[in-house]
């Protein structure tokens, strides 16, 4: 790498809102907060979260006769 041209690469601390952190590098150094992460997404942990935002999955449930989830 050229000296002078590339910003400062520093330790930085990933924490997002389910509790779990993680330890890396970045040139954004410090505290770095995210919402969702590898332990807390769906995708890989293969759980599904139904997130009803006005009540659209309980319309949709209405409407095509399904049981209520738990």
């Amino acid at each position: 790498m050229k000296a002078k041209i590339h910003p400062k690469y520093a330790a930085a601390q990933i924490s997002c809102v389910c509790g779990n952190s993680i330890e890396t590098r970045s040139t954004n150094p410090g505290e770095i907060k995210v919402e969702i992460c590898s332990a807390c997404h769906p995708f890989f942990t293969g759980k599904q979260k139904l997130v009803d935002t006005a009540g659209r999955v309980e319309r949709f449930r209405r409407k095509y006769n399904l049981p209520q989830e738990k």
